[in-house]
């Protein structure tokens, strides 16, 4: 029996365990997938005990996709571009590899749940941490016009767009913009009401998140001609996608993103196709009781 992991703090609510381990059953193979709480001091320890031969690899989420990258021996450009590992793959050799999924789960779930991508379009990003960055990532590789990062930490926000720039991710053209989201409601408003994707990167709204009833931007701002995606994935319907709704736009939440992402991560370390549909069915039974 092989192990993989899901190394975060905290991680009692995630469902990647239960459609993780419904694809490795699904194709038979003896592994037994994991959640291992890890508070940021703990995380050198659980690193090295993925150097074992009974360990596949890992994924990594909320605080540590940064902070790993340091105890790991080799990084994928693209995820060291973006200053974030989701997915640890070990060698043979008990080497440890970080690599990216969000990105490509980002992109894979607008193209074939959404059925567009970001290229050409104006984009309006809330938030600025590990989940804003790949989907800023994805904004840049797919050549959107213009990218808007929005944050209460207008620091931070500038942080992620010096990113794109330094890593040579930007395009020929495109244009990037930082917005506090305590800046001028008119400002701020203008800005959503006009774009073609609004992409919420923050927690809030999140079922267990201190205000599960919030949206972080006024509704009224949302046009009907843009689409919204939400990253969160629990509530399925949180109350922007609800708002967004409301007033006829297009909706989209993370639960398609979660499920690409994982399945780009159990493709690294099995060499097997992911069996997408039995995990996608897995993961809605798991948000559901």
């Amino acid at each position: 029996m092989q192990i993989v992991g899901l190394i975060g703090h905290p991680v009692g609510h995630s469902i990647s365990p239960a459609f993780q381990q419904a694809a490795f059953d699904a194709l038979g193979l003896p592994v037994r997938y994991e959640a291992w709480d890890t508070p940021p001091g703990s995380l050198p320890t659980t690193i090295a005990r993925l150097r074992a031969p009974d360990y596949l690899g890992a994924n990594v989420t909320i605080p540590h996709k940064q902070a790993v990258i340091s105890l790991l021996d080799a990084v994928d450009p693209f995820a060291r571009a973006i200053a974030a590992v989701n997915t640890i793959v070990r060698q043979e050799d008990g080497t440890l590899v970080g690599y990216n999924t969000d990105v490509e789960g980002f992109t894979r779930s607008l193209r074939d749940e959404a059925g567009t991508d970001l290229g050409g379009c104006r984009v309006v990003l809330l938030g600025a941490g590990g989940a804003a960055r790949a989907v800023a990532a994805a904004a840049a590789v797919q050549r959107a016009a213009i990218l808007t990062i929005c944050a209460r930490r207008i620091e931070q926000a500038e942080d992620l767009r010096d990113m794109l720039v330094r890593t040579e991710l930007l395009g020929p053209g495109m244009e990037t913009r930082v917005l506090g989201l305590t800046c001028p409601g008119e400002m701020l408003g203008r800005t959503i009401e006009t774009c073609d994707v609004l992409v919420n990167a923050t927690p809030v709204g999140m079922a267990g998140h201190p205000s599960p009833a919030s949206t972080v931007i006024d509704p009224a701002w949302i046009s009907p001609r843009t689409l919204v995606v939400d990253l969160i994935y629990n509530p399925p319907i949180t109350p922007l996608l609800a708002a967004a709704a409301a007033r006829s736009a297009r909706t989209l939440n993370g639960l398609g993103m979660l499920i690409y992402q994982g399945a780009a991560a159990f493709e690294r370390w099995t060499g097997r196709a992911a069996p997408i549909e039995v995990m996608r069915a897995r993961a809605r039974e798991a948000l559901h009781g």
